[in-house]
Formats: structure tokens, sequence, C-alpha cells
């Protein structure tokens, strides 16, 4: 799709480019500018800082509140053959301007409102603890918790709600700007492989793993967590891995692999590939392909 968009926009020597949809189609608007300005494929962009060219300036239109691709400089491309994600990322990749309108948003179907919600709530908890965070990304992460936790479920049961659709939308651009400053952890690592081995559904992987995932970090993180759970003015009964659990379900999201279609002869392979993820380097606990399979092997059967 990239390709095919670069070979039309270079036949129409356009000056700018414009990322209208979910976030797929708006990394797909950076994969463009990449290979249009640039050259190559986008192999050649895997990384960071691999555009040596100016790139076109761009304005993104988000219909969907969950990715924050609107906020990042980098674009998250399928590698066609083996499915894997490709991280690609630039400065000169960002959009110049993003434009945050919730009516967009309404006629998104209900799961899709689940689905890329629970997306942008699993940035606003992965940023607030990696390896990296910073005070600029705990303030962003911390505001977009804010918003997302208060707002998601009533954006999945009432559509039309405009100031819930406001607030995922404005939470999802904040926890993208987090995301820019400190990366993502053990969470996106294990996703990732589950993607691109089984073609789940990104946010369907992100709320199998994330409860999990928590659960394992707060040996080490705990207090940023109960830190969370004050935000949110939740009640800490069950910690944050407990309500984040009670979120997905109540949106009506899979709440094991199992039920998703992972074979647990699999398990061994997907951690093997969770290892190589680069989200994993960042997360706040060490972690290796032993510690991807004790999560995926307490995530298979789990109906908490």
């Amino acid at each position: 799709m990239v390709e095919r968009g670069g070979v039309v926009a270079a036949a129409a020597a356009v000056d700018s480019i414009i990322g209208l949809g979910g976030g797929s189609s708006l990394d797909c608007a950076k994969g463009i500018n990449f290979v249009l300005t640039n050259g190559g494929s986008m192999r050649d962009y895997r990384g960071h800082g691999k555009a040596t060219k100016a790139m076109l300036p761009m304005i993104a239109v988000p219909t969907t509140a969950g990715t924050g691709s609107d906020a990042q400089s980098y674009a998250l491309i399928s590698d066609a053959d083996t499915h894997e994600k490709m991280a690609c990322g630039d400065e000169k990749a960002a959009f110049r301007l993003a434009l945050l309108d919730p009516e967009l948003t309404v006629t998104q179907p209900e799961m899709l409102t689940a689905v890329v919600g629970y997306d942008a709530l699993s940035h606003a908890v992965e940023s607030f603890v990696t390896a990296k965070r910073t005070e600029a990304s705990d303030l962003f992460a911390r505001e977009a918790w804010r918003l997302l936790s208060g707002a998601y479920l009533r954006a999945v049961s009432a559509p039309d709600d405009l100031e819930a659709r406001s607030a995922m939308l404005i939470g999802s651009h904040y926890a993208g700007i987090a995301v820019e400053q400190s990366m993502l952890g053990a969470t996106h690592a294990c996703a990732n492989p589950l993607t691109a081995r089984y073609g789940i559904t990104h946010g369907v992987a992100i709320a199998v793993m994330l409860p999990h995932v928590v659960r394992w970090n707060a040996e080490v993180v705990g207090e940023r967590y109960e830190e969370l759970l004050r935000v949110a003015g939740w009640h800490p009964d069950g910690g944050l891995a407990g309500r984040l659990s009670r979120l997905a379900r109540l949106a009506g999201l899979p709440g094991s692999l199992s039920a998703i279609g992972v074979d647990r002869d699999e398990l061994p392979a997907l951690a093997a590939a969770a290892e190589k993820q680069w989200t994993g380097t960042f997360n706040p606990r060490p972690f290796k392909a032993a510690d991807a399979l004790t999560l995926y092997r307490q995530a298979f059967a789990d109906e908490t």
C-alpha cells in the first residue's frame, strides 16, 4: 500500500500529504512520505533517522481514538512478506498539524472503539513506567490516563457522547506524545508477535496481555501503578491489573490467548519473537524470552 501510494503521489507531484483515518491510515501516510521523498522501500527506514532528505509537510485527521500516531514521528508498517511490524521513525515524519474532531469518531463500530481505545489506555500505562520515562512523558501519560480511564466505557456504550469521544481523542493524542518521549514496554513486545503470526488485531492482543504484564511489572513499579489508580479515582482492590482486566471484559474484549485461537505449542516460538521486539528493551523490568513465555502461559487460559 505504501509503495503504491508513493507511485500515485509522485505522478500527481503532490506538495503535501493528509492522513485521514485510523492509525493504519496515518502510518501509511507517513510511509508514503518516506518512499516518495527519500526513495527505496519501507524496509530501508526500519529504526530511526534513516531519511536523509527533507520530507513533505503532513496533516493528520484521525477518525479513531487509539494509536496516537497523530502525535508520533514513527510509522508502524507491516512487512509484506513476514507480517512483522517495522517501526520506522524520523523527526521529519511527524505530522505538522493534527485536527482532533470528535464528531469524526462517532461512527466507529462499537468493537473498534473498544479495541483502539484499549490500545490508547495501554500507551498511557506503559509509557508511565518505562525505563526511559521522563518528566515530560510522565506529565502527558498521567493526563492521558485520567482522560482515557474516565471516558473509555462511556465511549464504548454511548457512541454519540461527544464529551467522552473528545476525552478519548485528546487522551489518545497525549498518550502518543508520552510514547514519543518514553517508548513502550513488554505488553507491546508480547502483542506484536501475536499479530504477525496469527493476524490478531493489535488492540485485542494488547487487551489480553496488558493485565498480565502490569501484574508482573508491579514487583518493580508497583507504586507507579498505584498512582494511576489514584488518578483514575479507582479503589485499589485487585490492583491496576485487576481493573484493566475488568475494563476489557466490560468492553467485550477477549480474556485469554486460547479464546483468540493461539496454539499452546506455539508459545515458546512467540516468546522468542517477543524477546527481539524493540519495545521490550524499555520495560521497567528486564524482559527476556523466558519472561515472555511466563506471561504468555499466564494469559493462555486466563478469563479473570
